[in-house]
């Protein structure tokens, strides 16, 4: 008796690669940031060394820092082509709904509602998660261009950006890291392996639990 479960396509290769780019630079911006903002620590002093001094550590921060912009550059792009040329369906944007099934959500973990909310091809808290990551983002790439450009950034603001500049870098950082490590390594690698992002596909009994309604469109053929 055959056990094959059919599969469906989530991810094409080039949203892949745009995501292993964005994990790699992340990465890096990440181990190569935070020696610099808790510089007396001894794992900090350690990075530091191992990477050639902290002239060193820079260089590669900010040669990640390069690449998760042109990852994004890219990013926009792909959204003007899929929205404006393509006309796909911005399934992404938040909506009315994504607010009901949350408040479902929370009710359903406490046990105050029958059932988990349906949800289509991106859930609320994915919705969440790429917004935050989109804010982040922008956070990061001003701050991080007015401190590799001080004396520029002063031609236009006055000096005391700078030092504003360097909370806000380091503040975001920290939280971006945590949100990674707590909320995206949970709900994607321990609550359930979705595997989607790695192999473009997902079977058809993950589909049922994370996305039904998007698999009930599949199925219809208006997907």
């Amino acid at each position: 008796m055959s056990t094959q479960t059919t599969s469906y396509e989530r991810f094409p290769i080039w949203r892949r690669i745009e995501h292993m780019a964005m994990l790699l630079s992340f990465t890096t911006l990440g181990l190569t940031g935070l020696p610099q903002k808790f510089p007396e620590h001894a794992v900090s002093v350690f990075i530091v060394g191992l990477l050639g001094g902290i002239e060193g550590l820079r260089i590669i921060h900010r040669t990640a820092a390069i690449v998760m912009m042109l990852g994004t550059i890219w990013h926009l792009l792909v959204f003007g082509y899929l929205a404006y040329v393509r006309r796909t369906r911005l399934s992404m944007l938040p909506s009315l709904q994504d607010l009901k099934d949350g408040i479902q959500a929370v009710l359903y973990n406490v046990g105050l509602a029958k059932s988990f909310p349906q949800m289509g091809r991106y859930t609320f808290e994915e919705k969440m998660e790429y917004w935050a990551f989109v804010w982040g983002t922008a956070v990061m790439v001003a701050t991080g261009f007015m401190m590799w450009n001080p004396l520029t950034t002063v031609q236009f603001l006055p000096g005391v950006v700078i030092p504003a500049a360097k909370a806000a870098h380091g503040g975001e950082a920290v939280l971006a890291v945590l949100a990674i490590i707590i909320w995206h390594m949970y709900g994607v690698h321990v609550k359930r392996f979705n595997k989607s992002m790695f192999t473009g596909k997902m079977d058809e009994h993950d589909m049922l639990h994370e996305h039904p309604l998007e698999l009930a469109d599949i199925k219809a053929g208006i997907a």
